[in-house]
């Protein structure tokens, strides 16, 4: 078994021979075959053991066994304690998930104290089988059901090429001693239930069970992989030209590819939408402009309007970014008081010429508006002017103070400002003698 898992490190080229690794030490068979291997190998290996004093005395046990075992290999060990059910409860996580946490954060910190390569894990090709069976359970797409992998970040796993009855012969040949845990025999956990009720069934259907679920895995992380170079190549072209603070996605060209639904998901995954939400933006693209979606795990708000999905930060103190739908009724999420209106210009029409109202040429302006706070480098054409001023210019030369100047609101059509609230139009936007309809903006004062 160790030629093995010496050519499958070697042909994953997950390790090296010049760094150190911070190998993972439970005390169970899993975690003594891969530092015992690892050793053998000749890897610089620093044992890593966590104590989450979940099980009384045996998390003791643990600890004790851990510690004489690295002596043994006289290999490093390196140890931690932790209140595992205080955090989970603390951070709303379930013990499995909290634990989890805990321990990969840890690693990491060990990883860059000792400046290691890797962090070295026990998993192995069953534990592989019951992420993409439980991953199934769950609902995923394709991949989840890729199972683990060789190396994901700083995380690598060796073992990754043999099964738990190959790991069993092993302790037995080398007469290796480790310890076991009383919960991976509990239903507490679902992948317990995985590996003790659903695992069996399964392969008493297919007794080559194990290797049937591996190469799945395999032939499916080869799918994922067409997939992503496919879905990078999508989203490069939908993404083209968004350079700003609002993302725009044209949903003609959206709906252009294949699998809309799931090129949306992939474009809005990254921001923290869920794939409900996504269902729900889907469903939204043939509906009524001006709706928004809020990402619950992100910082991002969508907004749909027109024929064009709209993606920008939520409004907060340093962002104060918000975005106005063309039919846009309720303003009341804007932090000034505003109002629109739309007016056929005819012999009759006078401009109003408040500094408080804005009085533009409703054909050369492009939905969604955006208001939003000042930039440095922010350019703009004064009305009455030919040519563009440096909007800090504009504030020297009208002697704003600081507190006048971060108080400022600029209205904007995409990159273009169109009227700085209060103050000065872009001359771009003015009305003219081929004028329609103009479009009359009212800034209330507080």
């Amino acid at each position: 078994m160790i030629r093995t898992i010496k050519s499958f490190i070697e042909t994953n080229r997950i390790l090296t021979a010049d760094k150190p690794v911070i190998a993972g030490l439970s005390g169970g068979s899993d975690s003594v075959t891969l530092l015992f291997i690892l050793n053998r190998l000749g890897y610089n290996c620093i044992a890593a053991h966590c104590n989450f004093h979940l099980r009384e005395e045996e998390s003791c046990r643990d600890e004790a066994f851990c510690r004489q075992f690295s002596g043994q290999l006289a290999i490093p060990f390196e140890k931690i304690d932790f209140d595992t059910r205080a955090y989970a409860v603390a951070h709303h996580l379930s013990i499995e998930m909290a634990a989890r946490k805990l321990r990969y954060e840890w690693f990491e910190a060990l990883r860059q104290q000792y400046d290691a390569q890797a962090i070295v894990v026990a998993h192995h090709r069953d534990d592989s089988n019951e992420t993409m069976l439980l991953n199934l359970i769950r609902g995923t797409g394709i991949r989840g059901l890729c199972g683990m992998r060789p190396k994901n970040g700083w995380v690598v796993r060796p073992l990754l090429c043999v099964g738990k009855d190959d790991i069993k012969r092993f302790i037995e040949e080398q007469s290796l001693s480790y310890v076991e845990d009383s919960s991976n025999q509990s239903d507490e956990f679902m992948r317990n239930i995985i590996r003790l009720r659903l695992h069996p069934l399964m392969k008493d259907i297919n007794p080559s069970i194990e290797s049937t679920l591996a190469r799945t895995a395999e032939h499916l992380t080869d799918v994922e992989t067409i997939y992503q170079h496919t879905v990078k190549k999508i989203l490069k072209t939908l993404l083209k030209n968004n350079d700003s603070d609002v993302i725009r996605i044209s949903i003609d060209k959206l709906s252009s590819f294949p699998a809309p639904k799931t090129i949306l998901f992939e474009l809005l995954r990254p921001f923290g939408f869920t794939p409900q939400q996504v269902s729900s933006i889907f469903h939204s693209l043939s509906g009524e402009s001006g709706k928004r979606f809020d990402a619950p795990e992100g910082d991002y708000q969508l907004l749909k309007d027109r024929d064009s999905l709209f993606i920008y930060k939520k409004p907060d103190c340093k962002t104060e970014i918000y975005l106005i739908a063309e039919n846009d009724m309720d303003l009341s999420h804007l932090p000034i008081r505003l109002s629109f209106r739309t007016v056929e210009i005819d012999r009759s029409f006078e401009i109003d010429k408040s500094p408080l109202t804005a009085t533009l040429d409703f054909e050369k302006i492009r939905f969604p508006l955006i208001l939003r706070k000042w930039h440095k480098g922010d350019r703009f054409i004064p009305f009455g002017m030919k040519r563009q001023k440096k909007l800090s210019d504009f504030f020297t030369d009208h002697k704003f103070s600081l507190l006048q100047k971060n108080k400022t609101w600029l209205l904007c059509c995409e990159n273009d400002i169109i009227w700085v609230v209060g103050e000065r139009i872009d001359n771009r936007f003015r009305i003219d003698n081929h004028t329609k309809f103009a479009f009359i903006i009212n800034f209330f004062q507080k």
